[in-house]
């Protein structure tokens, strides 16, 4: 797997802090997201089709459970 050597970018609503929010930075051929506070961990690759799929789905509540249970 290609090491990553692109900058972090982090959301203009993390916390103020800098190092607990979820980071992305562009690769060929898609993103990748990593975790600030767990710079340890290998960030999760996606293709650039994937983040906005899952979004598309949550925001459908693909992902609620079920209330009451």
């Amino acid at each position: 797997m290609a090491p990553l050597d692109g900058e972090w970018v982090k959301s203009s609503h993390s916390a103020g802090h800098g190092n607990a929010c979820v980071q992305l930075m562009t690769m060929p051929g898609g993103v990748a997201l990593g975790d600030s506070k767990r710079p340890d961990l290998a960030p999760l690759r996606c293709t650039r089709t994937e983040p906005a799929a899952f979004l598309r789905a949550a925001k459908a509540g693909a992902f609620d459970l079920p209330r009451g249970g």
